[in-house]
């Protein structure tokens, strides 16, 4: 009987040790949590931040912004998008000439340089140029290359097809041209379903002169440019021998010499072999 009672205490010792060594483990998990949930927060609240504006609500293309329309939010530092806006009055210096949203911009998405126009500028192809740039128009067709599905900010290069010494020619203009407008219409979130009547583009001033004279003395073809595509295209030229694979031999120029002389009251010229 007391070796029962000696065996039972035994267990229960085992057992009570056993729950002993579970809790201290269990404390020693929650307190390690609590310091990790502390030590994050800590983190957290060493990070840096500064003001950034960002739309209160949906903007769309066109729009003009006002006081009731930004919000300031707290922004990490060192994550401030380029162009952001840190001040009411550096993004609207003047109620009564608001700047306009170039684009559309949905609730809490930030204000940037690029997305609005000057202020009191309208949404329009000015608004649209990078600055040094100037913008030209290019009258299109289907027989210009372009079809399909276009909007503003597409990138095309530009053929052109004219007269050239040997007969007619094909010439790579300008490769990555950015558009502006389709039609006079700069809104980027508009799709553009089937051919435009024009196509509006940016380009440096010798481009546009370039353009105009390739307009006036051929026509000129768009081709559209891949997303994200930023290849750099040599000097393309292709005629009708190039593109059909024809080589042309130099003609072999035959040196012919001659000497003038009288026969009577006639002069004539006699073929003589050449001398070096």
């Amino acid at each position: 009987m007391r070796v029962a009672q000696i065996g039972i205490l035994g267990v229960g010792l085992a057992l009570a040790g056993f729950g002993v060594f579970m809790a201290q483990d269990y404390v020693k998990q929650t307190e390690a949590a609590i310091a990790a949930v502390q030590a994050s927060n800590a983190n957290r609240a060493s990070i840096e931040t500064v003001d950034v504006l960002v739309a209160a609500r949906a903007l769309r293309y066109g729009e003009p912004i006002r006081n009731m329309d930004v919000q300031v939010v707290a922004w990490p530092a060192n994550a401030v998008p380029p162009g952001a806006f840190h001040d009411l009055e550096e993004l609207i210096p003047d109620p009564s000439r608001p700047r306009v949203a170039l684009r559309a911009m949905e609730p809490m998405e930030p204000l940037l340089a690029i997305k609005v126009s000057e202020p009191g500028q309208p949404a329009g192809i000015a608004a649209m140029l990078t600055p040094g740039m100037r913008a030209f128009t290019i009258r299109v067709d289907q027989n210009s290359g372009i079809s399909g599905t276009l909007r503003p900010s597409d990138t095309v290069d530009i053929y052109w097809t004219g007269r050239g010494q040997d007969g007619e020619i094909t010439r790579l203009l300008s490769s990555n041209v950015r558009i502006i407008a389709l039609d006079e219409n700069a809104d980027q979130d508009r799709t553009f379903n089937g051919v435009p009547r024009s196509v509006t583009i940016e380009a440096l001033p010798e481009m546009v002169a370039s353009l105009a004279q390739g307009q006036s003395t051929g026509r000129l073809s768009l081709s559209l440019v891949g997303l994200d595509d930023d290849t750099a295209l040599s000097q393309i030229q292709v005629d009708a021998d190039a593109m059909l694979g024809i080589e042309r031999r130099a003609e072999q120029v035959v040196e012919r010499c001659t000497v003038r002389t009288r026969r009577g009251a006639e002069v004539v010229m006699i073929e003589i072999p050449c001398t070096n």
